[in-house]
């Protein structure tokens, strides 16, 4: 048994049926449930249930609590402007501190925290950096503080940030931005930032696992040696199995691919930490079955590791100058292998053919967001970000509509926020504040109608998102966060007010 088992560890079969008769509506129901007894009495009971779906449902009803269905924080229609909406929020989003429960599945938060909401019933790792920036403007600093803390303390048990705070996230991670989580509260006590800056050390050594004796043209755990022998990394799980959360949709993805299981099995999980799950990013003919995110060198992901590099590489450390040259050899990997020069923005890398891909994606502005471009890459992808990706209601994901979340026509706070930091950063001051004001405007006028804040918005047609493997959801860290953010600083009066 695995040190932190996860529901499918304790509960195999049990599990499976569950969740490929589809028992619960949604597969997260289960995997957070509470086992009123013994995991092992329970199983011991289970092997000999009568057949048949009411049994089963009889069966989770006596030997578990289930979690509610829905959160009820954010579904309650606001009369309020959106902005008073978003500062009293954060008091329905915020949970005291967690500990652990035998035979659950989440993982202990020893500090205050603020959730995402409604099926996100835990901390995320990227959505609180975004969740963060609503809280620092409104005041909310031990809140924020108890985030960082709590990912700290994720650091140094797991040795990185899991995806979530629960057992079935521990094998992957996302988009990496503690470090910027580190920069925006700027805790300059020498004991505090000592910890975390040992925490984004370790963090980095865990994405780095592996590679420093990579031959050329192999790949080590979220490590990829390029044939030239310059090195970039990728998304990566250690399971090969479906993702407890998701196990029945996972199953039938993989019974659809003509492929190994496991191979697609572990493509998924690399889907999901990457933050973009999923996408016509990781998939080969367009269709969830040709997913393939390990074969694939992400631009945001190299990029955030670049900016973490760079600012391990600006503290007082002893190893600062390590970090400084880690960092300058990524520039150059990114330069070489991940910018395109004919389309003028950058892109992900194919590893498996060691050609670029070339599709133009909203993750073409994280490079400007850590600063990693030079001035002239950075205006060469604001002339093709104004062109191509600006959508009446903000920037779009991608230019492919292929009915999964993170395809166009859905536009994402954290991704608005990217384009507009690293916009702003090259001087393009103006395309950052039109970006900021349609995803304002989109943000705002739904909530005129609807008197709610959505996880993801239709940005063609400004409205609520659709596609993926659930509905929208309601509360949300940070469409909260960024929307209060770009009202704030941009002094800006959205749709409805």
């Amino acid at each position: 048994m695995r040190p932190d088992p996860s529901p499918a560890d304790l509960f195999g079969p049990l599990l499976a049926k569950v969740q490929e008769r589809a028992i619960l509506p949604d597969g997260k129901t289960f995997v957070d449930a509470l086992p009123k007894r013994p995991v092992a009495e329970i199983m011991r009971d289970f092997a000999g249930l009568a057949p048949g779906d009411d049994a089963l449902r009889a069966f989770i009803a006596d030997n578990f609590d289930l979690p509610a269905t829905t959160e009820t924080a954010g579904r309650t229609a606001s009369a309020q402007p959106v902005r008073a909406r978003i500062g009293a929020m954060w008091k329905e989003l915020a949970r005291a501190p967690d500990d652990l429960v035998t035979g659950g599945s989440a993982l202990p938060v020893q500090h205050r925290h603020v959730v995402p909401g409604g099926r996100f019933r835990e901390i995320y790792y990227w959505d609180s950096f975004f969740t963060m920036l609503g809280l620092v403007r409104d005041g909310e600093l031990e809140l924020a503080n108890g985030i960082v803390d709590a990912m700290t303390d994720l650091i140094e048990a797991h040795g990185h940030v899991p995806n979530g705070t629960r057992t079935y996230y521990l094998g992957r991670s996302q988009p990496p931005l503690f470090h910027m989580m580190v920069e925006l509260l700027d805790d300059r006590r020498p004991d505090v930032a000592a910890r975390r800056l040992s925490a984004m050390k370790r963090e980095h050594g865990w994405w780095m696992a592996g590679t420093d004796e990579l031959a050329p043209g192999r790949c080590a755990a979220r490590g990829a040696r390029l044939a030239d022998g310059r090195l970039l990394n990728r998304y990566w799980d250690p399971r090969d199995t479906p993702r407890d959360e998701s196990w029945r949709e996972d199953v039938a993805t993989a019974a659809k691919s003509g492929r190994p299981a496991g191979e697609v099995y572990r493509d998924l999980r690399a889907g999901a930490e990457s933050g973009w799950d999923f996408s016509s990013r990781w998939l080969g003919d367009g269709t969830l079955a040709s997913i393939r995110t390990t074969a694939i060198a992400p631009v945001d992901l190299n990029a955030f590791l670049f900016g973490l590099e760079t600012a391990i590489a600006a503290s007082p450390d002893a190893e600062a100058g390590r970090y400084a040259r880690l960092a300058e050899q990524r520039r150059d990997a990114m330069n070489r292998h991940l910018w395109d020069a004919e389309g003028g923005y950058f892109a992900d890398h194919d590893i498996d053919s060691g050609a670029l891909r070339t599709p133009l994606t909203a993750a073409a502005l994280a490079p400007l967001a850590v600063g990693a471009a030079t001035q002239e890459q950075a205006d060469s992808t604001a002339r093709v970000v104004a062109s191509h990706l600006l959508a009446p209601g903000g920037l779009r994901t991608t230019l492919v509509e292929t009915g999964e979340q993170w395809d166009r026509p859905n536009g994402w706070a954290p991704l608005q926020w990217i384009g507009v930091a690293g916009l702003k950063r090259y001087g393009h001051d103006a395309l950052a504040l039109d970006i900021a004001s349609r995803w304002v405007d989109t943000v705002g006028a739904t909530f005129a109608r609807t008197g709610l804040l959505f996880e993801k918005y239709d940005i063609e047609a400004a409205t609520v998102g659709s596609g993926g493997e659930y509905e929208a959801q309601i509360g949300f860290g940070w469409t909260n966060g960024v929307t209060a953010d770009f009202i704030d600083g941009y002094a800006l009066l959205p749709s409805g007010k």
